[in-house]
């Protein structure tokens, strides 16, 4: 079995145990290439529906070493959930972190072999704006120190998306100034507005379009995108209780332990999307 092969089965199986792994297994990727092509074999390894995409901020000084200042993940359809949901599930000896975010909806696909979109032209793509919450969690402690490509090797560690409510007058784009707080057991732990994230949550579907065209792939409509941590990554353990305040919306969770094979009784929604 080869580096990436073995990583890839190292990390499908981790999480499918909801299991810590140390350490990291294999020599880690040293190209976004490299960190991508074993994303994708972890994808191919895990089987099930991919319905959303993660995007994650990379920081100076790795975003000019790189090339690019955002990376991509998968998120699963079964690790969608709406606003019901009252429990998120993160690996609790590995890494676990809630992050607030602005959920994007694909209404639909980019133009075949269409790149490097405007903002206006990515947000021609888009049917829906929600408030949610990113669940980052991987079976490995330090994928966030070990650097964007380690991230990235590995889901770029998502595992799970909480869509809220519908951003009233997305398309006029007001909500890039919504003071956005987030709270862990009614601790405020960041603030911020999104008009703070690079180009903001359409930016970051634009992005997603030239990672996946890279890749052979493409968005396609009732995707979700997870467009960035507006007020930072939280690190968190279960039993804690995570809110994201979006001023006028809010969406919350309690934080649980994930069971083997991440099964935690919850039902997801569905792949298209909360509306």
């Amino acid at each position: 079995m080869g580096n990436r092969d073995r990583i890839a089965q190292a990390f499908v199986t981790a999480r499918q145990q909801a299991a810590g792994l140390s350490p990291y297994p294999g020599e880690p990727p040293t190209t976004l290439t490299e960190a991508y092509a074993i994303q994708d074999r972890a994808i191919a390894i895990d089987g099930r529906v991919v319905a959303g995409w993660k995007v994650g901020r990379i920081n100076a000084p790795l975003d000019a070493t790189l090339g690019v200042n955002r990376l991509a993940g998968p998120i699963f359809a079964d690790q969608i959930f709406g606003a019901e949901t009252a429990t998120m599930a993160v690996i609790a000896d590995g890494f676990a972190a809630a992050e607030a975010e602005y959920c994007v909806r694909i209404g639909r696909a980019p133009e075949a072999g269409r790149t490097a979109l405007s903002l206006d032209e990515a947000l021609a793509l888009v049917d829906a704006v929600h408030i949610g919450v990113e669940i980052a969690s991987s079976p490995y402690a330090g994928i966030n120190a070990d650097g964007p490509l380690v991230t990235i090797s590995d889901f770029g560690n998502n595992f799970g998306l909480l869509i809220g409510a519908e951003v009233p007058g997305w398309r006029e784009l007001g909500f890039l100034d919504w003071p956005v707080e987030s709270r862990i057991d009614d601790a405020v732990v960041g603030s911020a507005t999104a008009r703070a994230m690079l180009d903001g949550p359409i930016g970051a579907v634009a992005f997603l379009v030239d990672c996946l065209a890279a890749r052979g792939q493409t968005l396609t409509p009732g995707t979700w995108v997870s467009s960035g941590a507006v007020t930072g990554v939280h690190q968190i353990r279960p039993g804690q209780r995570f809110e994201a305040d979006f001023g006028v919306q809010h969406v919350r969770c309690g934080i649980v332990a994930a069971a083997g094979n991440a099964d935690t009784g919850r039902t997801p929604a569905q792949a298209g999307g909360q509306g």
